[in-house]
Protein backbone atom coordinates (compact mmCIF):
# COMPACT_ATOMS: atom_id res chain seq x y z
CA UNK A 1 0.00 0.00 0.00
CA UNK A 2 1.27 3.47 -0.87
CA UNK A 3 1.08 6.02 1.90
CA UNK A 4 0.94 9.77 1.33
CA UNK A 5 4.20 11.65 1.65
CA UNK A 6 5.01 12.97 5.13
CA UNK A 7 4.84 16.71 5.57
CA UNK A 8 5.82 19.19 8.25
CA UNK A 9 2.21 20.36 8.56
CA UNK A 10 0.37 19.66 11.79
CA UNK A 11 -2.51 17.26 11.09
CA UNK A 12 -6.09 18.31 11.74
CA UNK A 13 -7.72 16.51 14.64
CA UNK A 14 -10.94 14.84 13.62
CA UNK A 15 -12.21 13.89 17.07
CA UNK A 16 -11.55 11.86 20.17
CA UNK A 17 -13.27 8.65 21.27
CA UNK A 18 -12.93 6.97 24.65
CA UNK A 19 -12.19 3.23 24.38
CA UNK A 20 -13.78 1.52 27.37
CA UNK A 21 -13.28 -2.01 28.67
CA UNK A 22 -16.11 -4.13 30.09
CA UNK A 23 -16.29 -7.68 31.36
CA UNK A 24 -19.65 -8.02 29.57
CA UNK A 25 -19.85 -5.66 26.59
CA UNK A 26 -23.33 -6.93 25.68
CA UNK A 27 -24.65 -5.85 29.08
CA UNK A 28 -22.66 -2.59 28.94
CA UNK A 29 -24.07 -1.71 25.51
CA UNK A 30 -27.62 -2.25 26.76
CA UNK A 31 -26.93 -0.24 29.93
CA UNK A 32 -25.32 2.73 28.16
CA UNK A 33 -28.17 3.05 25.66
CA UNK A 34 -30.95 2.52 28.24
CA UNK A 35 -29.56 4.58 31.13
CA UNK A 36 -27.67 7.39 29.37
CA UNK A 37 -29.68 7.46 26.15
CA UNK A 38 -26.65 6.91 23.94
CA UNK A 39 -27.38 5.70 20.40
CA UNK A 40 -25.95 2.42 19.19
CA UNK A 41 -23.98 2.91 15.97
CA UNK A 42 -22.63 -0.60 15.43
CA UNK A 43 -21.94 -3.80 17.33
CA UNK A 44 -19.68 -6.73 16.49
CA UNK A 45 -20.68 -10.07 17.93
CA UNK A 46 -19.05 -13.47 18.24
CA UNK A 47 -20.60 -16.79 17.18
CA UNK A 48 -22.61 -16.88 20.44
CA UNK A 49 -24.07 -13.44 19.70
CA UNK A 50 -22.11 -11.73 22.47
CA UNK A 51 -20.74 -8.24 21.80
CA UNK A 52 -16.95 -8.12 21.61
CA UNK A 53 -16.81 -4.52 20.35
CA UNK A 54 -19.33 -1.75 19.76
CA UNK A 55 -19.63 1.95 19.06
CA UNK A 56 -22.22 4.20 20.67
CA UNK A 57 -22.91 7.86 20.03
CA UNK A 58 -23.39 10.68 22.53
CA UNK A 59 -24.58 13.30 20.07
CA UNK A 60 -21.88 13.19 17.39
CA UNK A 61 -19.18 11.89 19.75
CA UNK A 62 -18.24 8.24 19.37
CA UNK A 63 -17.54 5.99 22.34
CA UNK A 64 -15.90 2.63 21.72
CA UNK A 65 -16.47 -0.30 24.05
CA UNK A 66 -15.01 -3.77 24.11
CA UNK A 67 -15.23 -6.97 26.11
CA UNK A 68 -12.15 -8.27 27.90
CA UNK A 69 -11.74 -11.06 30.40
CA UNK A 70 -9.68 -11.29 33.57
CA UNK A 71 -6.83 -12.91 31.60
CA UNK A 72 -6.42 -9.68 29.63
CA UNK A 73 -5.72 -7.72 32.83
CA UNK A 74 -3.56 -10.47 34.33
CA UNK A 75 -1.38 -10.27 31.23
CA UNK A 76 -0.88 -6.58 31.95
CA UNK A 77 -0.15 -7.26 35.62
CA UNK A 78 -3.17 -5.37 36.98
CA UNK A 79 -6.58 -6.29 38.42
CA UNK A 80 -8.59 -4.26 35.94
CA UNK A 81 -8.77 -1.01 34.04
CA UNK A 82 -7.43 2.16 35.59
CA UNK A 83 -10.29 4.56 36.26
CA UNK A 84 -11.00 7.50 34.06
CA UNK A 85 -13.62 10.20 33.90
CA UNK A 86 -15.65 10.60 30.73
CA UNK A 87 -17.24 14.02 30.29
CA UNK A 88 -20.42 14.25 28.20
CA UNK A 89 -21.61 17.76 27.36
CA UNK A 90 -25.39 18.22 27.50
CA UNK A 91 -27.73 21.15 27.02
CA UNK A 92 -29.84 20.36 30.12
CA UNK A 93 -27.98 18.61 32.93
CA UNK A 94 -31.03 18.54 35.22
CA UNK A 95 -33.12 16.73 32.60
CA UNK A 96 -30.28 14.23 32.02
CA UNK A 97 -30.01 13.72 35.79
CA UNK A 98 -33.73 12.93 36.04
CA UNK A 99 -33.45 10.47 33.11
CA UNK A 100 -30.45 8.66 34.62
CA UNK A 101 -32.00 8.49 38.10
CA UNK A 102 -35.21 7.04 36.67
CA UNK A 103 -33.27 4.39 34.74
CA UNK A 104 -30.98 3.07 37.49
CA UNK A 105 -31.69 1.20 40.67
CA UNK A 106 -30.86 2.31 44.20
CA UNK A 107 -27.42 0.66 44.26
CA UNK A 108 -26.09 3.03 41.56
CA UNK A 109 -24.89 6.29 43.09
CA UNK A 110 -25.77 9.37 41.08
CA UNK A 111 -24.57 12.67 42.53
CA UNK A 112 -26.90 15.65 42.56
CA UNK A 113 -26.26 18.32 39.93
CA UNK A 114 -23.98 21.03 41.31
CA UNK A 115 -22.81 24.38 39.99
CA UNK A 116 -19.02 24.60 39.75
CA UNK A 117 -16.88 27.76 40.05
CA UNK A 118 -15.62 27.29 36.49
CA UNK A 119 -19.04 27.92 34.91
CA UNK A 120 -20.32 24.36 34.70
CA UNK A 121 -23.24 22.50 36.24
CA UNK A 122 -22.66 18.76 36.41
CA UNK A 123 -23.38 15.43 38.05
CA UNK A 124 -21.44 12.17 38.09
CA UNK A 125 -22.35 8.50 37.95
CA UNK A 126 -20.40 5.26 37.63
CA UNK A 127 -21.47 2.71 35.03
CA UNK A 128 -21.66 -1.07 35.44
CA UNK A 129 -18.05 -1.45 34.32
CA UNK A 130 -16.69 0.99 36.89
CA UNK A 131 -16.17 3.86 34.42
CA UNK A 132 -16.99 7.32 35.77
CA UNK A 133 -19.16 9.72 33.79
CA UNK A 134 -19.78 13.43 34.30
CA UNK A 135 -22.70 15.02 32.49
CA UNK A 136 -21.70 18.65 32.09
CA UNK A 137 -23.63 21.77 31.09
CA UNK A 138 -21.91 25.11 30.52
CA UNK A 139 -23.98 27.64 32.49
CA UNK A 140 -21.66 30.64 32.59
CA UNK A 141 -18.54 32.03 30.97
CA UNK A 142 -17.62 33.60 34.31
CA UNK A 143 -15.05 31.71 36.33
CA UNK A 144 -15.03 32.29 40.09
CA UNK A 145 -11.75 30.93 41.42
CA UNK A 146 -10.83 30.68 45.11
CA UNK A 147 -8.57 33.40 46.54
CA UNK A 148 -5.02 33.04 45.27
CA UNK A 149 -5.98 30.94 42.24
CA UNK A 150 -5.76 32.39 38.74
CA UNK A 151 -6.67 31.57 35.19
CA UNK A 152 -3.87 31.39 32.62
CA UNK A 153 -4.55 31.19 28.91
CA UNK A 154 -1.85 30.63 26.29
CA UNK A 155 -0.78 33.58 24.18
CA UNK A 156 -2.59 33.15 20.84
CA UNK A 157 0.37 34.49 18.82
Amino acid sequence: MDYPAMSDEVPSYLGLAPYLYYTDATEALEWLTRVFGFTEKVRYVDTAGEVFQATVLAGNAEIQLTAVGADYWEGKGVDGPVGQLNVVYVDDVDAQHRKVCAAVNDNVEVTAPQDQPYGARLFTVQDIGGNSWAFWQRVSDTVELPAGWREIKPDPS
